[in-house]
């Protein structure tokens, strides 16, 4: 071995350290298994993971730069809180997402496109008899990323990726406001857009991606004008 590979070997082991443990924290504050305003601790981290805390600190860089954790005055961490102020923000660029993504789907698909929908929904379904939240909203992303990809704009797909990424704290609230119940007809709803992009009714397609979008956005909502405590725990 060289010396060049020498040195690079622990980099590689390194940097592989920094990606597990963003990976896995990212996923549980994101769906809510690190609740808004938990305390992270840099030594916790680094015996749980059983790793220095070089790559524990690389890791909590990477997630503060997404807005996911924030460092307090006192220089102690926690997960961010979600910003409802500014919720209205969020909700307006998903609502766009929903009927701009599912439009050009019924626009531009292939075939093989609605192969792919069409088993992503079966996997969807499939959860929603379960009564899997996590499972729902894993699928549900998925099923709406191959909508998007049918569409052949790669930029909002990239975007609305970002969005549903984003928003898994937000939808995790969406279907415990359900009591983790969703009814059927969210999947009966997903049949009915597959079944205009499958007939490339784009104006359809417009107007049942937005009401997809906007009943969303109006059971958080009810959450809040409600009054209701929003219980986060799992």
């Amino acid at each position: 071995m060289t010396d060049a590979d020498s040195n690079s070997a622990p980099e590689r082991k390194r940097g592989s350290g920094v990606k597990m443990v963003y990976d896995l924290l990212r996923d549980e504050i994101l769906d809510l298994v690190l609740p808004p305003g938990s305390p992270i601790d840099e030594v916790q981290l680094a015996e749980r993971f059983k790793m220095s805390r070089t790559p524990i600190r690389e890791a909590l860089v990477r997630l503060s730069g997404e807005g996911l954790i924030d460092t307090l005055p006192n220089r102690s961490t926690m997960v961010s809180n979600i910003d409802f102020l500014n919720m209205h923000t969020y909700f307006d660029a998903l609502v766009l997402m929903y009927r701009v993504t599912t439009r050009l789907a019924a626009e531009h698909h292939r075939a093989e496109d609605l192969e792919t929908i069409r088993a992503l929904q079966v996997e969807f379904a499939a959860a929603v008899e379960a009564q899997d939240a996590l499972a729902m909203i894993a699928t549900n992303a998925a099923l709406h990323s191959a909508i998007s990809e049918a569409g052949r704009n790669p930029y909002f797909t990239s975007l609305f990726n970002r969005l549903l990424d984003e928003g898994r704290r937000i939808l995790r609230l969406y279907y415990q406001s359900y009591d983790d119940r969703l009814p059927q007809r969210f999947v009966d709803e997903h049949e009915d857009m597959i079944a205009v992009i499958a007939a490339r009714d784009v104006e359809a397609a417009d107007r049942l991606g937005k009401a997809h979008g906007e009943q969303i956005v109006h059971q958080i909502q009810k959450l809040f004008t409600r009054g209701e405590r929003l219980d986060i725990a799992l």
